[in-house]
């Protein structure tokens, strides 16, 4: 039993020096896609506009320019990991009323909606925003300039 936990307590202690990886992985992967869609948004604004208004979103336009700007300036925050935790709300939103908007056809029930890649933005958005952008950010830079002194992944 003994070499049984001994294993265990090495398993844990090697996934708690890791643990920056997972955060780091899921800020880059919905960062780079909201600035990939926001990108396209911005240089396609007519189109998100009228694409609003069939969906009955009001003001079309400032809406578009708005969700376009907001998936483009705070995916890149969160590409770079600076504001992280700020920058991952408004996409949140965002991502809320994608679903309310142009998901509510589809949405039955909380299979439906577990389904759908807009919530699984929004879970990875969340765990962001409550555990911060882990240990590879500028947040986290910051944080040790500001505090004056140098971390550990482990403790940053």
């Amino acid at each position: 039993m003994k070499p049984l936990i001994q294993f265990a307590d090495r398993v844990l202690g090697l996934a708690k020096k890791l643990e920056w990886l997972p955060l780091l992985v899921a800020r880059l992967t919905v960062g780079v896609e909201f600035v990939s869609t926001g990108w396209g948004k911005v240089h396609n604004l007519d189109k998100v506009t009228g694409y609003f208004a069939e969906l009955g979103i009001p003001a079309p336009g400032f809406n578009a320019t708005f969700a376009s700007g907001t998936e483009l300036v705070c995916g890149s925050l969160l590409v770079v990991g600076l504001g992280s935790r700020l920058a991952a709300c408004p996409l949140m939103v965002t991502m809320v009323v994608a679903i309310v908007t142009a998901k509510k056809d589809e949405l039955h029930g909380v299979t439906d909606l577990v389904g759908f890649v807009e919530w699984t933005y929004i879970a990875i958005l969340a765990v962001v925003a409550v555990f911060g952008p882990g240990f590879v950010s500028i947040d986290t830079l910051v944080g040790r300039a500001l505090r004056g002194r140098v971390g550990s992944p482990a403790t940053a």
